[in-house]
């Protein structure tokens, strides 16, 4: 089963003829990931690694039925890019750039949540069910197929604890990576509740940072409906107030955002905490 991408997935890249989207289509080929199109205004006719290139989401969905897309236009287009792709059907969208404008990244979410569509990002590293599907620049080698499930807003410590989890032979059955905020698409709660009803996923791993209260939102719907056993790393337990982990949306502001408020809110809700990756593989080896 996995969560949000499978071996049905099927992918349009939208800024498919730029640097990054020659780069990362490549990447999701060599994968073995589904692109059946890639869109660029004025490009049609073209194609970058085999994929056919359209001038609009319209056209690619005549022609390919895809049923996610992947960004990588400029943040200034992100938001037209964005309607386009949802307007025509496309069931998830991840979007990978940093710096789209707030109200665009507002107008973007309002229009996803009235039609049932799941954004990841902005400034996603993406998704990936390992074995089946790579919707992102998660690198291959780090990711394993198995029983695991791990959401983490930041791409580098999903790779982190993939790869731990992997050097130790424990498998993921999704890793997602949500982006850095300020304003998110999916987050944390949303994730936890897809690996609670996925039949492939038995642990699901959390992963959080100061800032913010999404891991506390997560952390309340985990001790309400959650019956699967979670552990959860939280970083930057040092960091003093204003203190930023490079996301926009990990800074502590007084009590609000504090590791230790995060930590507190899991132990109530029955999670195990771990205080490194190297113990989350711990935890799970004693759970399993």
């Amino acid at each position: 089963m996995a969560i949000l991408v499978n071996e049905n997935t099927r992918v349009i890249v939208q800024g498919i003829t730029g640097k990054s989207g020659i780069l990362q289509t490549k990447s999701l080929l060599e994968y073995g990931t589904s692109v059946v199109a890639g869109v660029t205004p004025g490009k049609r006719g073209n194609s970058v690694e085999g994929v056919p290139v359209f001038d609009s989401v319209v056209q690619a969905m005549e022609r390919c039925t895809p049923n996610a897309a992947i960004s990588f236009v400029p943040p200034m287009f992100a938001k037209d890019a964005a309607m386009e792709a949802m307007e025509v059907g496309i069931e998830l969208l991840v979007l990978t750039m940093e710096g789209i404008p707030k109200h665009d990244v507002l107008d973007i979410l309002a229009y996803a949540e009235g039609r049932n569509i799941r954004v990841i990002g902005p400034g996603t590293a993406g998704v990936i069910s390992p074995g089946k599907c790579k919707l992102g620049a998660h690198p291959s080698r780090m990711f394993i197929p198995g029983k695991v499930g791990v959401v983490s807003k930041s791409g580098a410590l999903s790779y982190e604890v993939g790869k731990t989890l992997t050097d130790a032979g424990i498998g993921q059955s999704t890793v997602v990576a949500l982006g850095g905020g300020p304003i998110w698409g999916m987050n944390q709660r949303d994730a936890v509740e897809l690996f609670n009803d996925d039949p492939e996923t038995e642990i699901i791993v959390l992963l959080g940072e100061i800032g913010g209260g999404t891991e506390i939102a997560a952390a309340e719907f985990i001790a309400k409906a959650v019956k699967k056993p979670v552990v959860s790393l939280i970083v930057g337990r040092s960091a003093p107030e204003g203190k930023s982990l490079g996301h926009a949306g990990a800074i502590i502001r007084g009590n609000k955002g504090t590791a230790a408020s995060k930590i507190e809110a899991l132990e109530r809700a029955g999670v195990h905490v771990a205080l490194s990756p190297a113990q989350v593989v711990d935890i799970i080896r004693k759970l399993g």
